[in-house]
């Protein structure tokens, strides 16, 4: 295997860049180490452009849009710059074996050597880090992972529009149960999806990010320029980069904003995983057949087979997905002291656990593409299973004032195979109204859905 050049996708070590390069793809620009670099520039070059506008700092800045350059147009070449002046030296610069000394060094090679002194003036390295984790973090979110999970969402809505009236059994504790409609379920699901929704856009649209020197303090701006108000320099600074400001910090970003997107893509990620397990339980029910798509193989060894490939590779992608972000969350608020580097590592993880999230999120939308449901298979279980009407019978009973119409049922049903019939040799012995009886034999397994096709449509 010695031949295969590491770049190659079938030298990768995961599957995040091998088997599913093609759909973790997106997430390239916001979770590769390239675009760390860019991100770190970006914060780099942005906080010299803001030390220009100081009046208190003789820094001038002759051309605002050539600095901006510098990550505007930050390229493959200028990423393998960087990481040369990290691993082995550069341009004259020894190797830094530090990533953002090595963006700084990378920065002076682009630059007036006058702005030199002031390049990562007064800042820690996770000033910039933090700040860059959160630019590409916030994008990867809202630009890639939300509209994938729409495209879910509208697929359900579209399921429920068309199968609003497809009545289907249900099934509570693994039992048969009062009957819905397929349509109506995948409202259900569709709703649940946008609520957790909702709070993923909240919490990307929440991230804060900090820039307060080494412990937190402002002490080497402070010690340089007494009279500027840093704090009020940092939360402008931070929010002109479309986030949140963080006041208070040790070194570290406390990273409670990045806990709480985690949590809620975890959110989404459980209503997916309750959908998968369903859709393959129906596909396993003949509840759903699946459009068998050409060239495809089904089983190695059964030709025949369609199987829910999908759903299974989706539950699979989410459940690591959620293993991640629950590691992540609880670990990178945590720091030592002022700070420990740990938190460092694990943040390079964070791209993974979205890869994994894309992955699942495409997998849910290429299963629902395929199925259809079987309406002739629901609608035989139905009629094979009239004792679910037993519900309905009782309550009708109950508002005649029929003290005993729980027990009745219950006797004729419970743990029973019955029929129509066996419902109908009940009417005929009980003491009500003609009409009240021909209401009773009106009922019907598949017609006995309630506002399914209400809820489903809203």
């Amino acid at each position: 295997m010695t031949d295969l050049p590491r770049s190659d996708p079938l030298a990768a070590v995961s599957p995040l860049d091998g088997r599913y390069a093609r759909y973790t793809e997106p997430l390239v620009p916001y979770a590769s180490e390239s675009a760390l670099m860019r991100a770190r520039v970006r914060v780099e070059v942005e906080y010299l452009l803001a030390l220009a506008d100081l009046d208190a700092t003789p820094v001038t800045v002759d051309d605002p849009a050539a600095l901006r350059d510098c990550y505007e147009s930050f390229d493959a070449e200028d990423a393998r710059l960087v990481k040369r002046l990290e691993t082995e030296g550069a341009e004259g610069y020894s190797a830094t074996n530090h990533d953002v000394k090595a963006v700084e060094y990378f920065l002076r090679t682009r630059t007036d050597e006058s702005l030199y002194p002031w390049i990562h003036f007064g800042l820690t390295s996770e000033d910039v880090n933090n700040l860059a984790h959160r630019l590409l973090l916030k994008p990867a979110v809202e630009d890639v992972l939300v509209p994938a999970l729409e495209d879910v969402r509208d697929q359900l809505a579209s399921l429920a529009r068309d199968y609003r009236d497809t009545p289907m059994l249900a099934r509570t504790h693994g039992q048969p149960a009062t009957p819905t409609t397929f349509g109506k379920e995948m409202a259900v699901v569709a709703a649940r999806l946008g609520q957790t929704l909702g709070r993923v856009r909240d919490a990307a649209d929440g991230l804060a990010g900090k820039l307060a020197g080494a412990s937190g303090t402002y002490a080497a701006h402070d010690a340089a320029y007494p009279d500027v108000d840093w704090p009020a320099f940092a939360r402008e600074f931070v929010t002109g980069l479309g986030l949140d400001h963080t006041p208070l910090a040790t070194q570290v970003n406390p990273c409670d904003d990045i806990a709480a997107l985690f949590d809620a893509l975890r959110g989404v990620n459980n209503v997916l995983l309750d959908l998968d397990r369903d859709a393959w339980l129906y596909v396993s029910d003949r509840y759903l057949g699946q459009r068998a798509v050409e060239g495809e193989t089904g089983s190695s060894t059964m030709p025949h087979k369609v199987n829910p490939i999908d759903f299974e590779n989706s539950e699979g992608n989410l459940s690591k997905a959620n293993s991640d972000l629950t590691f992540l969350a609880d670990y990178v608020t945590t720091s030592r002291l002022q700070r420990d580097l740990s938190d460092s590592t694990v943040k390079r993880n964070m791209g993974a656990a979205l890869g994994h999230c894309l992955i699942a999120y495409r997998k849910t939308e290429a299963g629902l593409e395929k199925i259809v449901p079987n309406e002739q298979v629901m609608r035989e279980e139905l009629e094979s299973t009239p004792e679910i009407i037993g519900e309905a019978v009782q309550t009708i009973l109950r508002r005649e004032g029929d003290t005993e119409a729980y027990e009745r049922v219950k006797e004729l049903t419970r743990g029973q195979r019955v029929t129509l019939d066996d419902f109908r040799a009940l009417f005929d012995d009980l003491d009500v109204d003609e009409s009240v009886r021909e209401e009773l034999r009106a009922l019907t397994p598949a017609g006995y859905v309630g506002r399914a096709s209400e809820l489903a449509t809203e």
